[in-house]
């Protein structure tokens, strides 16, 4: 296919697991983001930008697709998408592009479209639809393990990279990692990265996703970036002291703290998340921020070479995540729930030829990363989409109409063995639907207790109204909200046909 001559180079990063306020742009004064806040400074940032769903896999499906859970479907990680919808990739190559991974989308291919023994139709680690794959890099990082040892590291460090003795009287580990600064996951898929692009035709507009793991755990860091924080200079816990009975309280937090495996994050600890401490959730927060920096300056190496080429001013650029992380918050690690720490994110995108914008407020979705880029390139989408472009922004125009609050879900059926209700509820009764405007956030499930914070009165979230009569009183008007725009999100894709079929035909 031809592509339209005026259609720029594409750049699609993630860094996963990325919560919106630890960037220095949006106005944290303590983790140093230099690269992407220069990124920043000739873009938009968006300040008020959230993941759709989580984990991984549901986030990444709303990403790729403009669809919210409710009509992807994509509920946890290894759930399928199906491969009728309309896709980033796929839409690139119809607009001539040949979108091109390094990294992963943790995307489960639909199990209808491959033999039953196909490996591919048993994996959440599938390729997104319409990718070629420049470099993969999946859970067991098998071909970075072997980058390490084509460099010297031993038997020992391969097997386990990030497993670290903690010091004395200390449970979680802030040494450096055995590996160095330039040895990471990051450096390794920048690395090839740039191998990629030094190969391109500059005569052909070229589009890549590079999607990196950090600063998603296991929290371990090399020199210098692991003791670059100190643990008592991180921002403090927001909810108050891990011990306090108060994050027990809801059933759906008590069960992801207590289900949640310490191991994932701090490998080579025993017990769940619950057993944490302040003092160790600071520590593991210290380390946090050091992955931060050190995503940031591998993108710094990034963004070098390609203005060192010529093909900086040419290059749509999108930064973004696909979910946030709690990181201590409410004595919660990961993600997932109804707290807006999992799912506030960073998103900065660079327009070519257009001058940088005002940061914004507006209240943006994961939703709308797709229907962007089918405005860029100049395409509609084959299904309907729940998203709506940014390109405005991007321009310095402000949309009409635009949404003055964002939603999330977040599916638990897979936990519903562990929840301990007294009421019988369906399978489908287990998922959580969060609409957050500016003055409340308010979550509901068919299974648990409701949720409503006042953001104004209580930004950090520490007071359920719900469990007061006033707030039963507030939640009746969020809840016609919620449920108005759940109605609105419902699948159009073929309403319009039939509409149109109908009046023709009496």
């Amino acid at each position: 296919m031809k592509m339209k001559q005026d259609l720029p180079n594409i750049l699609f990063i993630t860094a996963d697991q990325w919560r919106g306020d630890t960037v220095a742009y949006a106005g944290n004064k303590i983790v140093k983001t230099q690269n992407i806040d220069s990124l920043a400074a000739e873009g938009v940032a968006f300040l008020q930008h959230y993941a759709a769903a989580a984990p991984c896999s549901p986030a990444r499906a709303a990403m790729y697709t403009g669809l919210y859970q409710m009509n992807n479907r994509v509920t946890t990680n290894g759930t399928p998408l199906a491969g009728s919808f309309d896709n980033m990739a796929r839409a690139a190559r119809r607009a001539g592009y040949t979108p091109t991974l390094f990294g992963y989308t943790d995307i489960a291919a639909d199990p209808r479209e491959h033999a039953p023994n196909d490996p591919a139709a048993r994996t959440y680690e599938g390729v997104l639809p319409g990718f070629d794959v420049g470099q993969s890099l999946f859970e067991n990082a098998a071909p970075w393990k072997n980058w390490l040892r084509k460099r010297g590291h031993t038997l020992a460090t391969l097997k386990d990279p990030y497993l670290l003795p903690p010091p004395d009287g200390e449970v979680v580990p802030t040494s450096a990692a055995a590996f160095g600064e330039e040895e990471t996951q990051t450096a390794y898929l920048a690395g090839r990265f740039l191998d990629w692009f030094d190969e391109q035709c500059t005569e052909r507009p070229w589009f890549a996703h590079l999607s990196l793991i950090h600063p998603h755990p296991p929290f371990v860091a090399p020199a210098p970036f692991n003791d670059m924080y100190a643990p008592d200079a991180v921002p403090p816990l927001k909810g108050g002291d891990a011990a306090d009975e108060v994050f027990d309280r809801h059933p759906l937090v008590k069960l992801l703290r207590e289900q949640s495996d310490a191991s994932s994050f701090v490998p080579g600890i025993e017990g769940s998340v619950a057993e944490f401490s302040a003092h160790d959730f600071q520590r593991i927060k210290g380390v946090y921020y050091g992955l931060i920096s050190e995503v940031d300056a591998q993108l710094g190496h990034i963004f070098d070479h390609l203005k060192a080429s010529g093909a900086w001013e040419n290059t749509f650029i999108v930064f973004t995540s696909d979910h946030g992380e709690m990181m201590g918050d409410h004595a919660m690690l990961g993600k997932g729930g109804f707290y807006p720490q999992s799912q506030h994110v960073p998103l900065i995108m660079k327009l070519p030829y257009c001058g940088p914008q005002p940061a914004t407020h507006a209240k943006t979705s994961a939703v709308d990363l797709f229907p962007t880029l089918l405005d860029l390139m100049q395409l509609t989408p084959e299904n309907d989409v729940n998203g709506q472009s940014l390109l405005p922004f991007l321009k310095g125009e402000k949309p009409e109409n635009w949404r003055d609050s964002v939603i999330w879900e977040f599916d638990f059926r897979h936990l519903q063995q562990n929840l301990q209700l007294e009421k019988c509820v369906l399978p489908e009764d287990h998922q959580l639907m969060v609409r957050m405007c500016d003055n409340h956030l308010f979550a509901y499930s068919p299974s648990l207790p409701p949720v409503l914070f006042d953001l104004q009165a209580d930004p950090d979230c520490c007071r359920n109204l719900w469990e007061t009569e006033d707030g039963k009183r507030m939640a009746s008007p969020l809840l016609q909200s919620m449920l108005q725009e759940r109605m609105r999100a419902a699948n159009d894709t073929l309403v319009s046909q039939n509409v149109l079929f109908n009046n023709a035909n009496g």
